[in-house]
């Protein structure tokens, strides 16, 4: 598969089989992903692979103002919590900020990390969804993250249970412009 192949091939999936991602191949996957670009190279972003009693936790407990998050958890054998070590990406080593952006770039860190995590799965045949509404509190609380650290996103992963199709894209000359 090419990387042309890979980006429009990859679609946001929301229901899977009930069959388990093996763990060697979620490492696999994993030891791609962390090739993803970051600020100043911080590699900020940590992965927690949630499986059982906790991913059923996440579903329930932490997604009551969007409910179908909820269920496209529940229908994934795991959710992969993104995420990233606060106040390192955007700052300098006395804590000031290096740009206007501020503490900005650890979402910027983290969104790279998730596509290139999703394009990996995609690549070996998992499937998955990148999700951003959620209780974060509750879901820092569930998985037990330690003071320093804050969740992102989460991504529902597994083999796909559906083949959606590809969404009507906007014209390049719609979202290209020169100057």
């Amino acid at each position: 598969m090419t990387a042309k192949e890979c980006i429009k091939g990859r679609r946001s999936v929301r229901q899977f089989t009930e069959q388990p991602v093996d763990r060697e191949l979620l490492s696999e996957i994993v030891e791609t992903a962390s090739y993803y670009p970051s600020w100043k190279h911080t590699q900020i972003v940590r992965f927690v692979a949630v499986e059982g009693e906790k991913k059923e936790r996440l579903s329930r407990e932490c997604t009551d103002m969007w409910p179908n998050n909820g269920k496209i958890m529940e229908s994934a054998p795991m959710v992969m919590a993104v995420t990233i070590i606060k106040n390192r990406s955007g700052f300098e080593r006395d804590g000031s900020f290096s740009t206007s952006k501020g503490d900005r770039w650890q979402m910027y860190d983290a969104g790279i990390a998730s596509q290139t995590l999703c394009l990996a799965a995609h690549e070996s045949g998992i499937a998955s969804v990148i999700l951003g509404l959620f209780d974060d509190g509750k879901v820092a609380d569930i998985l037990e993250l330690p003071e320093d650290r804050e969740v992102a996103a989460l991504i529902p992963m597994g083999y796909a249970a559906e083949e959606p199709a590809a969404p009507r894209r906007k014209p390049v000359e719609e979202i290209l412009s020169f100057c």
